[in-house]
């Protein structure tokens, strides 16, 4: 699940650039768009942080992903552990 995160931000990252540098880039180049700087400059941020808060959501699931593996394992070593002293 967090690997899917991961692509999300990296995707929105790949964006944020893609329009920060769409920001440079003079208006005649741009035929059809819109040549205004500033907003160029707002989607770029805005998708920074779509990408960062995507990136955030990816390490606290891998984080809850991994704290369910090892109580999964510590109690199945438990388990193997009580059933060892009972026999």
């Amino acid at each position: 699940m967090s690997r899917n995160f991961y692509i999300l931000a990296a995707t929105l990252v790949l964006f944020a650039l893609v329009s920060a540098g769409m920001s440079l880039v003079p208006s005649g180049f741009q035929p059809g768009l819109p040549a205004n700087g500033s907003l160029w400059r707002t989607v770029a941020l805005i998708l920074m942080l779509a990408g960062l808060a995507s990136a955030l959501a990816g390490v606290m699931s891998h984080l809850f992903e991994q704290v369910d593996r090892r109580s999964e394992a510590a109690r199945q070593a438990a388990r193997r552990k009580k059933r060892g002293h009972g026999q």
